[in-house]
């Protein structure tokens, strides 16, 4: 009798372990996994909310825009696509059981062809699939406007990228940090002011360089964008500022507020040009001070988010 016990508790603790084994057993765990995922799979193909929410995909999904090369715009970036994450989305939706739309989750899905994979090209715009635009200031004089411009800015929490021209920066090192530290991006505008597209490739090379180190210097910043001067170029400056690691970058909209236009009627003619994508060109002038806060307000009032060249030019959406 008590063999017998002993035997059916070793086969009972035999049995045991092994059982215990199996399930441990990497091959034997992803399998049982496996089919314990497909089981999942099956009740939620059953439940009206998590095919609801796979209908909706057609309606809300949107495909990724690729980069081109525009025969009048020239280098215009890509735009991310967009779908519904589904299991979010139903995770979601669950412990109400229906669908609500407030409460779908999407993911971004990533163009083939982005900014970088173009040949050197200039950009004008961004993509107008972006409800978003850009302000550019190109800074090589005009320090007695720059503190006021700072402040509008900061009122509307509103971020633009200051293209600087080196020489400025060497002698207004202490301003050029005041833009930095009010979190604007710099950019590299050349160090003397020159016209590019006249200069040797050697020169062009020099222009560049001397301005990246000089503002990397006073900032610790590289730029990524490159403003040409009075917007003058060449095919051989494009190709050198994206040797340095630099897109080069020109306008959609002008301010050209260096001619001291009233500032009421140029706020209003930007405002009225601005469209998605667009990129706004100015400079620290009177004009600019006066009519800033009628820019910002009236491009905001369109719907446009206003921020900088690393924004608006990325392929990222916005949040909605």
């Amino acid at each position: 009798m008590l063999k017998k016990a002993f035997v059916q508790s070793g086969t009972l603790l035999l049995l045991l372990f092994m059982t215990f084994s199996t399930l441990q057993n990497p091959v034997t765990g992803s399998y049982i996994k496996e089919i314990t995922g497909k089981a999942e799979q099956v009740l939620k193909e059953e439940d009206p909310l998590y095919m609801e929410i796979i209908r909706k995909r057609q309606e809300y999904d949107q495909p990724a825009v690729d980069a081109v090369i525009d025969p009048v715009w020239k280098a215009i970036p890509g735009l991310n696509g967009k779908r519904i994450d589904v299991q979010k989305s139903y995770d979601k939706m669950k412990p109400a059981g229906a669908f609500q739309e407030g409460l779908l989750t999407f993911e971004e899905t990533p163009p083939e062809v982005t900014l970088k994979d173009l040949p050197p090209a200039p950009v004008y715009k961004g993509n107008s699939g972006k409800p978003m635009a850009g302000m550019m200031v190109n800074v090589a004089w005009g320090n007695e406007y720059l503190p006021d411009m700072l402040k509008t800015f900061k009122k509307y929490d509103v971020k633009a990228t200051f293209f600087l021209d080196g020489s400025w920066v060497k002698n207004n090192p202490n301003l050029a940090m005041m833009i930095k530290e009010e979190g604007h991006e710099i950019g590299n505008h050349a160090y003397s002011h020159p016209n590019m597209q006249q200069l040797s490739r050697e020169r062009i090379h020099d222009e560049i360089r001397r301005t990246n180190e000089v503002i990397n210097a006073a900032l610790n910043v590289t730029p990524q964008w490159f403003a040409p001067p009075s917007g003058s170029y060449r095919d051989e400056v494009v190709k050198v500022a994206r040797e340095h690691g630099m897109y080069t970058v020109l306008w959609t909209v002008d301010t050209v507020d260096w001619k001291k236009p009233d500032p009421a009627s140029m706020a209003d003619r930007i405002v009225r040009k601005t469209e998605p994508g667009s990129l706004i060109l100015m400079h620290p002038t009177s004009s600019t001070k006066e009519g800033l806060e009628t820019m910002i307000t009236g491009i905001q009032k369109k719907g446009l988010k206003l921020g900088k060249l690393s924004d608006v030019l990325s392929e990222k959406r916005l949040s909605e």
